[in-house]
């Protein structure tokens, strides 16, 4: 396999894999945040900051999986 043809897999491999977890995770936050609005609608005031906060941790994880795969591309 030639190298640049192996970057260009490495990427692909390192921003799927990395986008993978904090989408799956951003699912679970907004189904158990959505969950507890349902069961107690008042709170939602106090839940949806935390929600939001959280997700973008979550989101913050790809942010740099990204980061990596374009440090592959342009800096090897």
């Amino acid at each position: 396999m030639e190298a640049e043809a192996a970057k260009f897999l490495a990427a692909g491999v390192a921003v799927g894999l990395g986008a993978l977890g904090p989408g799956i995770g951003e699912g679970i936050i907004a189904g158990y945040a959505l969950s507890a609005i349902g069961r107690n609608p008042e709170a939602s005031g106090k839940i949806m900051p935390f929600m939001f906060a959280t997700m973008a941790v979550a989101e913050s994880t790809a942010i740099y999986a990204l980061v990596v795969a374009l440090l592959i591309l342009f800096a090897f």
